[in-house]
């Protein structure tokens, strides 16, 4: 049976957590699942199907939204904390084994949250394009100039790819991936859930940690990857979760921004499945 991909799979409901969760099963029905938490506002259509699919070759993905993100109910939450409630809801109703964790972005600070206090339910952790909590954040300023592009054909491009050519042509070619999905698509992200996410991400980031005990909790095998010029959330933030991490390995990829894993989707894929391989 040929594998469902992130623009041909269904949208299917769970209730979790007294909340009605929108998801999509990608990928192979065999192996450890894969669940992926997305970055701010992004819904399941944001991520990229060369990533998703290219994942799902091995193993199952599951992408889903979280409470009032997309076709998912309920209210936004405004915390990491809230967020990573739903998350590991969701996560226990739909799998009853260990499940390995990617989270990009705000997806990646839920991540550090479920991995550090599900160390039974989390095998793996990829934490891709975040910040441990109290790391280095610009998200306002940052969203501000990329909307400031207003010739850019899509606000993405100055948002997560370098002002290099290369990185401007694979930022092109990753927007018009996203646009794959022509039907049932999830609705986009508007002002109140922008401003939830933007509380959450900020109270993360402005939570001063010199102990660092969510990243010291988790003792899961971890890959941080980030891209060498990310502008909103830097990648010494990489460099300190690689530090304190008890087991983790660290990639940086070069003349990328925060959306390092859509500029090199193959090369992603191949760093991914190794280190869930191992």
């Amino acid at each position: 049976m040929k594998n469902k991909t992130l623009s041909t799979a269904p949208t299917e409901f769970i209730e979790a957590a007294g909340t009605r969760l929108a998801f999509r099963r990608v990928g192979s029905e065999s192996g450890v699942p894969l669940i992926c938490l997305q970055h701010f506002s992004g819904t399941m259509d944001s991520w990229d199907p060369a990533v998703i699919d290219g994942l799902g070759e091995c193993r199952p993905v599951i992408v889903f939204d979280n409470a009032g993100i997309g076709r998912s109910a309920g209210e936004t939450p405004a915390t990491v904390e809230e967020m990573a409630a739903v998350a590991r809801a969701f996560i226990t109703t739909i799998e009853s084994g260990p499940i390995d964790l990617l989270g990009y972005s705000l997806g990646g600070m839920i991540a550090q949250v479920l991995a550090a206090g599900e160390p039974q339910l989390v095998r793996k952790a990829l934490f891709v394009g975040t910040a441990p909590q109290g790391g280095e954040e610009h998200l306002v300023a940052v969203l501000k100039e990329a909307r400031s592009h207003t010739d850019a054909a899509d606000v993405r491009l100055p948002l997560f790819f370098t002002n290099s050519a290369a990185s401007q042509a694979a930022g092109l070619e990753f927007v018009m991936r996203t646009r794959a999905r022509t039907e049932d698509r999830d609705p986009e992200s508007g002002p109140e859930i922008m401003s939830q996410h933007t509380k959450a991400i900020t109270a993360w980031c402005a939570t001063r940690d010199p102990l660092h005990r969510v990243l010291t909790a988790i003792q899961q095998p971890a890959l941080v990857l980030s891209g060498s010029d990310d502008t909103m959330l830097p990648d010494i933030n990489a460099y300190t979760m690689f530090k304190h991490l008890a087991n983790a390995q660290l990639i940086l990829y070069p003349d990328a921004g925060h959306g390092a894993l859509f500029q090199y989707p193959q090369r992603f894929v191949r760093h991914v499945m190794q280190f869930l391989a191992e």
